[in-house]
């Protein structure tokens, strides 16, 4: 078992809320992140792959008794048209799961054709590389991604590293051949998360410098928790979540944001997370809520 602890201090972490597989842009398979999850001793987890419910699905289905406890979830990507930058808020036990995933499924379309997108400037610059071979590449998860781009560049032996320089040079929002994706209002997803009964959560405020927009969402009752247990949030980026958290009666939430190997700065699961504590407050909660965890 590895140490799982946070940076806070030497709590153990009970539970992973931030969790990708091969649903998204993961490199593991949803049964892989569960075994793993309980030889480390996670006693919760969260799959929340990007736009979808696919994975938490499939949890669910997997969920045995005495084993991982699943939350179901989902990372949704947005945009804020006030700054003009991504927002990812983190939705977790959706009581109306299909009108969800319904929502969600127009950030997917989207987010397919801007990737095949950038397939098709690739395809002209590297011999062997195809458009087709990126959908092979993807065809377990509910959309493309970049891995799935940089995947097949690796078997072909462009590189040996899949998120990495040659992401950047090519894919990144400098890349040469990136092309911009389109997603919903951030005000949007808020509305929707409430409309079909989840939790909402700004994830890795510092990433996208979320922290004015989380405080105003809090001020106006449309998220619930913060992410502060994050590998990307500073230590001081997290003594301002938890004062933020403290003053408007938010949840701290955590996660490792695993992703296996598809991550640009490897994170273990359960390398971020929640105390004990912290899950018996989100347990409350969900009850209160009359969802069962």
């Amino acid at each position: 078992m590895h140490n799982m602890m946070t940076s806070a201090g030497a709590e153990r972490i009970a539970g992973d809320l931030h969790v990708h597989t091969v649903c998204s842009d993961g490199s593991a398979s949803v049964a892989y992140v569960l075994d793993y999850a309980e030889r480390i001793g996670l006693a919760y987890i969260s799959v929340t792959d990007h736009d979808t419910l696919a994975g938490s699905d499939k949890a669910l289905k997997l969920d045995r008794p005495g084993g991982v406890k699943v939350i179901r979830g989902a990372e949704i990507s947005a945009r804020d048209g006030r700054t003009g930058r991504n927002v990812h808020m983190l939705c977790y036990c959706p009581q109306d799961r299909a009108g969800l995933q319904s929502f969600l499924e127009e950030t997917l379309v989207r987010r397919r054709q801007q990737k095949l997108e950038m397939a098709g400037r690739i395809s002209g610059l590297y011999p062997g590389f195809s458009v087709e071979a990126v959908e092979g590449m993807a065809s377990g998860s509910d959309s493309v991604y970049e891995c799935h781009i940089m995947q097949v560049l690796c078997n072909l032996g462009y590189t040996n590293t899949a998120i990495g320089p040659l992401m950047e040079e090519l894919i990144s929002s400098r890349g040469s051949c990136y092309v911009r994706g389109s997603y919903p209002s951030v005000d949007k997803v808020a509305g929707v998360i409430k409309d079909v009964g989840g939790m909402a959560v700004i994830a890795h405020p510092e990433q996208f410098d979320s922290f004015d927009l989380a405080e105003d969402f809090a001020r106006r009752g449309l998220i619930q928790g913060v992410e502060v247990w994050h590998p990307r949030n500073s230590a001081s980026a997290r003594v301002r979540l938890r004062e933020m958290a403290r003053q408007y009666r938010l949840l701290e939430t955590g996660g490792s944001d695993f992703h296996g190997q598809y991550a640009k700065r490897p994170n273990p699961l359960g390398a971020c997370g929640c105390t004990p504590e912290q899950m018996e407050r989100l347990s409350a909660l969900l009850a209160r809520a009359g969802v069962a965890v």
